[in-house]
């Protein structure tokens, strides 16, 4: 799979008869279209079928007017190595999640390796070599961003400049190693900013042992680029310090699974109220102690569309191209030249609602019924999903 995921192309990949395409962006949710063009991985054509050039596909999926949007991007996961997590000793929970629909995965930190090295030196390792090894496997063809080091007291200004050369983009979540403090974050998030890494910062109480509370003060001094669950994880600041978060940070608002589900729904709101909806992404926070969530974004979709009460459309944007954007990724969005990362949905079996957005404002979780990377099938009708009453078919191609 590994050797697959690293030298397979997808060809020429036509995608016709869709009806409901998402395109990822919070300011034109909805496309006029009903047919895409893949080469080689990348999108090349959006349109109606009679203005692509749908000659000459090595594939061909009839989308069975089902909806097409980009693939799903977990904002907030704790990988290891592999598809293993000590966490909850289970194997195989990223192929398990592309089945929820999810695509990428980005790391807020390899916290649970037993024996984590918390020494400067170690934790430069760990982080290049997590960087490394999820560059070179890719679990089911999920894209696994990792190799984000948790920063510890004592690292210096080289220390960040030594990582980014060596192709690390991410911090772990600030807090959970020994620095706690804003003015110590402010200044490593500043060290990292310079070099080109992004940083996240844990918000709310402690999960783990040796983590913990990161207070609004710390969170505003800190001033990382992401605000990471915001609505805790799990432990929840006040919501009225929520809200202030919202309002005072102009850095990206991550809303997560296994955090307060009340606090989750005022953060949304608030963003809304504030009017930047585009500030807001989403992630599990899994693995952990909660344990693995397959579903766990489609599950924030349904929740934060259902109680908050936010048009489906727009949601689904929280879990695309916000986060391409706010994490710089050639992913999210349905558009020419971005990465062909699609998932196929449709209203589950015997719901209710008349079609796929209304499901899932009724809180109804989607069908999957196949999932793209880079222009190839990954998988059908997902296994961990309700069916969906409709599922795309390949009628011609290897597939």
């Amino acid at each position: 799979m590994a050797e697959a995921a690293a030298t397979a192309t997808s060809g020429k990949v036509v995608i016709r008869n869709i009806g409901l395409m998402l395109s990822g962006d919070i300011d034109q949710p909805i496309l006029d279209a009903d047919t895409l063009v893949v080469n080689d991985g990348l999108i090349v054509a959006v349109g109606k079928e009679k203005d692509c050039d749908c000659e000459g596909a090595r594939t061909v999926i009839d989308a069975r007017k089902t909806c097409v949007a980009p693939g799903l991007i977990d904002s907030h996961v704790h990988p290891v190595f592999g598809d293993w997590t000590p966490r909850q000793s289970q194997l195989g929970w990223i192929e398990s999640t592309l089945n929820g629909g999810v695509t990428t995965m980005i790391s807020a930190g390899e916290v649970h390796l037993p024996g984590r090295p918390k020494d400067i030196v170690g934790l430069k390792a760990l982080a290049i070599t997590a960087q490394r090894a999820f560059d070179n496997f890719r679990p089911a063809g999920v894209k696994v961003l990792a190799g984000a080091p948790v920063i510890e007291q004592g690292m210096v200004e080289s220390d960040f400049k030594e990582l980014a050369e060596a192709g690390v983009g991410l911090l772990g979540e600030v807090g959970l190693g020994s620095v706690k403090a804003g003015y110590e974050a402010k200044q490593m998030v500043g060290w990292a900013r310079k070099y080109g890494i992004q940083s996240t910062i844990h918000t709310g109480g402690p999960s783990i042992p040796g983590s913990g509370l990161i207070d609004k003060d710390v969170v505003l001094e800190a001033d990382a680029d992401v605000i990471g669950h915001i609505n805790g994880g799990h432990t929840s600041l006040p919501e009225a310090h929520v809200c202030e978060l919202c309002e005072k940070s102009s850095r990206a608002i991550e809303i997560v699974h296994n955090g307060n589900e009340r606090t989750a729904i005022a953060a949304a709101r608030a963003a809304l109220e504030l009017k930047c909806p585009h500030r807001v992404i989403l992630g599990t926070d899994g693995p952990a102690g909660s344990g693995v969530q397959p579903l766990g974004i489609l599950r924030m979709v349904a929740m934060l569309s259902s109680i908050a009460n936010i048009p489906a459309e727009l949601v689904f944007c929280f879990a695309t191209g916000n986060t391409a954007r706010i994490r710089q990724l050639n992913c999210g969005l349905i558009e020419v030249g971005r990465a062909a990362d699609f998932v196929f949905m449709d209203r589950a079996q015997h719901s209710p609602a008349a079609g796929l957005l209304e499901s899932v404002q009724l809180g109804d979780i989607p069908g999957v019924g196949m999932v793209m990377i880079d222009g190839i099938v990954r998988c059908g009708r997902s296994r961990n999903t309700p069916p969906a009453t409709e599922i795309p078919v390949v009628v011609s191609g290897s597939h």
